[in-house]
Parts: structure tokens; sequence; C-alpha cells
């Protein structure tokens, strides 16, 4: 890419039914290890990257939403392949930003957690490296994210 157009990420399922395309880079980055994600995955954590809703688009096929239960008990939906069943978003009800499965990325090593969430469940085999922002449940959004990140977050959420 050029160095003053921005990057975008491609992505899709397994079987190769719905792909998309991230528009920008993501307003932030997380690793999430809650048991939610975990049971979820079926594995010991998550990394969701955090986008408005209008800077993806689909080139072909259309997840469908599946909704979860949360320990939270804010409403949470899964978008999967209808196909293969693969999760390649989720949003928390505010369908103006998604949680993008950093794993479903044609080349997921582009993007890195910036935080680690939920460690107090973490898996106790699971090293985090030295630099790592982690926080036993969530953070200050406000602390952590930066200037322009939340800038962007404003401008969907209010």
């Amino acid at each position: 890419w050029e160095e003053n157009m921005p990057r975008t990420f491609q992505g899709g399922c397994s079987c190769g039914a719905v792909r998309y395309r991230l528009n920008s880079e993501p307003m932030f980055v997380h690793c999430c290890h809650c048991r939610d994600c975990q049971r979820q995955t079926g594995s010991a954590f998550v990394i969701n990257a955090l986008i408005e809703t209008d800077r993806i688009t689909l080139s072909s096929g259309v997840p469908e939403p599946v909704a979860m239960g949360t320990d939270s008990g804010r409403p949470h939906d899964i978008y999967r392949c209808p196909s293969c069943r693969v999760a390649l978003w989720s949003d928390y009800g505010r369908r103006a930003m998604r949680f993008v499965r950093v794993g479903t990325l044609d080349d997921p090593t582009g993007i890195e957690p910036d935080v680690h969430i939920f460690t107090r469940s973490k898996l106790p085999w699971i090293r985090l490296p030295d630099s790592a922002r982690a926080f036993e449940i969530y953070y200050d959004t406000k602390k952590e994210w930066p200037a322009e990140s939340l800038e962007r977050r404003r401008a969907i959420l209010g």
C-alpha cells in the first residue's frame, strides 16, 4: 500500500461464501480472555478488532446474526457464515460498531491487540508479553484509546 492510502484488510469465512474488507484500521483491538469468548470460540481467547459497521464492505455473502447470552446480560449477536457457520464478527446491541474476529482476516498478523481484557479468567498457561496492557476485567476507554479512535467512537455512538 501507498503511504497516503489507508490500509485495508480482507477476510472471510472458511468456505469462502462470505468475503469482506475492512476499509480502515480498527479503532481498537481487544484480546479477550473471558469465559464467554472461550466457550464461543472453543479457544483460550479471541482477538476482536473494533471498527465502525460502515467501514466493513461485504464483497460476497451475508453473515447471519445468532443471538447469544452473556454473563453481563447485554445483547450479543454473533454474525456467522450461513454455510460453514464461522463467526466473522459480533455486536453488543450497538449496530454501528462491530467486533471483527481477527482470525478471519486473510493476514491476521497485520493487527495486534491493544489490550488484554478479562485476564482474571485467562487460562494459566497463557503467557502475556511483558509489554501487554492487561486488565483483570475491563478498562477506562478514555484512558486507553487513542484520541483519534475516541473521536471515531463518539461519532457513531454519541
